[in-house]
């Protein structure tokens, strides 16, 4: 765990070793960035904002990466395709 700032504000970053790569998840208070392993299906069916982004290997790739998909509450946040995962993060918080 490590504590990341975006914009002036605070994110907690989380990343978890598995078979071979890395799952990467940034979560603030009302919303969440995370790689292409999350699934939007479970963030829609609890109403949780989360941007996906993929092809990343660092918590500093996720804020430049486009965003390639998101859940139905981040899209409500004004998230949407193609934005850069610091946009995300900040519209989503």
């Amino acid at each position: 765990m490590e504590i990341i700032t975006v914009g002036g504000k605070q994110f907690t970053s989380y990343r978890i070793p598995f078979a071979g790569c890395n799952l990467l998840f940034i979560s603030g208070e009302t919303g969440a960035l995370g790689c292409g392993y999350f699934s939007l299906e479970a963030a829609n069916k609890f109403g949780h904002a989360l941007a996906i982004v993929t092809g990343v290997n660092s918590f500093h790739d996720m804020m430049s990466a486009e965003v390639k998909a998101c859940s139905e509450k981040a899209a409500e946040m004004g998230v949407t395709v193609g934005m850069s995962g610091a946009e995300a993060l900040l519209k989503m918080n």
